[in-house]
């Protein structure tokens, strides 16, 4: 092959390879995604007009996030649980073969946040109970030891302490103005997600008789909380906090509960400055106004708390309240139901007068009462008596019940309920003690007979029984 004709293949190659670079720089200025302009792009969002309150709502979520997050410490715990040996433990030789019970280091997780520049944080008694040690981490990921100031298991709010200054301390709203609908916004640690946040609304206020805890007047939140979110922030739009996570139902989803921030102060206060709570004591025992008990004692509806018991010496006795009151406000609050009485009388300082209202005899009284310590109040006993005298026939009353005469002389004593009774349908067993009808003292089975006779077919009887070391109440209609 010649020089000339080999330049001419040469040239037909740099041809080639040019025209083949050229192709695939066309497609290279082909974009692979479309990036927006709001970006630098070139493309178009897909929304060009966002509604202004839609921005503004999410630019507020933001601005809460920033501006709390920082106040909201991670809590991590070390416990030891002994492991239980079901079979072999109970034997009292247990020990002799096989030496001290066998423990189990447990670690968990949970949130809180500061309420002090100087290191004191709020969080659930749940998370830091029975803890061999205790780390709180914060947003900037320092790590700090934190000891146990106090904890009140009763609304399960604990305060712990960091050696630390100069924090970012969180700022505490008012949970008494919340209203169903209004935004929620949760942040934690669930799962040691650290620095999570999730947002609701407030699904309901005052939840009580929930089973969580003895004094409870929750705010329930769809705003998402899961294990490790206990003792965090619920929070408002305004970055105030307004309750403590502290419980979720695991069977539902969308339902969390927490504890107002209003309720939660007294009590944290009281663990700082002395690591203990005191609460108010009135020496009542109480229970639910049905509609029935609520029609019985003449109420126009049912509501309250029904005395069926006041302790001898205690400030209710003193302040003249009766059996069979029912009490219907404490202080100018309307009282709902059992617990919420004992809520706001656990609220009221010791020592303090407070106004009382009850129903009593169809006419409502006003009265004073002095609120002692509950730490001195002493524990109600009762003997429980025992059968004896003349019994009835075998044969049940109108009522269903047999009865027979109490040893002290104090009552009648139920021998037998019969199934599918009046007063076996309204709840009373054998062996409750009766103590009254219809107000009226029942000493002895001709007593009790006498007025359940005069009650006659269609009368109404609110019955008084002394179960154990508890006095309920009871109301029926015979049919």
């Amino acid at each position: 092959m010649n020089i000339s004709h080999r330049i001419s293949r040469l040239l037909f190659a740099a041809w080639l390879c040019a025209v083949t670079l050229s192709g695939c720089s066309n497609k290279n200025d082909a974009p692979l995604f479309l990036e927006s302009n709001r970006k630098g792009g070139v493309a178009e969002a897909p929304v060009k007009e966002v509604p202004t309150d839609i921005l503004a709502t999410q630019k507020a979520f933001s601005n809460v996030s920033k501006k709390v997050t920082p106040s909201v410490v991670n809590i991590s715990t070390v416990s030891r649980k002994k492991i239980i040996q079901p079979f072999f433990e109970a034997n009292p030789f247990f020990e002799d073969f096989f030496g001290a019970p066998q423990t189990r280091r447990d670690k968990s997780l949970g949130s809180g946040f500061l309420i002090s520049k100087d290191g004191y944080i709020v969080t659930n008694d749940h998370v830091v109970r029975d803890a061999e040690s205790i780390q709180v981490k914060l947003s900037n990921d320092k790590v700090y030891d934190a000891k146990v100031v106090g904890g009140d298991h009763k609304t399960d709010i604990a305060v712990i302490k960091i050696n630390a200054t100069d924090l970012p301390a969180a700022v505490l709203g008012n949970s008494d103005t919340l209203e169903a609908g209004q935004w929620a916004i949760a942040i934690g640690n669930p799962f040691g997600l650290d620095r999570t946040m999730t947002v609701g609304v407030i699904s309901a206020t005052g939840r009580s008789n929930v089973g969580i805890e003895t004094y409870e007047n929750f705010i329930q939140t769809d705003a998402s909380i899961n294990p490790g979110n206990s003792g965090g922030p619920l929070l408002n739009v305004y970055g105030e906090v307004i309750g403590i996570n502290t419980a979720i139902v695991a069977a539902g989803q969308g339902i969390g509960f927490a504890i107002p921030i209003n309720m939660a102060k007294p009590v944290f206060s009281q663990l700082i400055q002395k690591g203990s709570v005191s609460r108010g004591y009135m020496g009542v025992t109480i229970q639910p106004v049905t509609e029935d008990l609520a029609h019985s004692f003449g109420l126009k509806q049912a509501r309250g708390a029904l005395v069926n018991d006041v302790i001898k010496g205690s400030p209710a006795d003193k302040a003249g309240i009766r059996q069979g009151d029912v009490i219907t406000t404490l202080n100018g609050s309307e009282v709902k139901d059992p617990s919420h009485l004992q809520r706001l009388v656990a609220e009221t300082g010791i020592g303090k007068t407070a106004k009382i209202s009850i129903f009593r005899d169809g006419k409502a009284l006003e009265l004073s009462i002095s609120l002692a310590s509950a730490d001195s109040a002493p524990k109600q006993q009762h003997q429980r008596e025992g059968r004896g005298g003349p019994e009835q026939d075998g044969e049940a009353d109108l009522l269903g019940l047999i009865v027979e005469d109490a040893e002290q002389g104090d009552g009648v004593v139920v021998v037998d309920a019969q199934r599918g009774g009046i007063a076996a349908e309204s709840g009373i067993k054998r062996g409750d003690v009766i103590i009254s009808i219809n107000r009226k003292r029942t000493q002895t089975t001709v007593e009790y007979t006498r007025i359940v006779q005069q009650a006659g077919r269609g009368g109404n009887l609110t019955i008084l029984v002394r179960r154990g070391d508890a006095s309920i109440y009871f109301a029926l209609r015979i049919k």
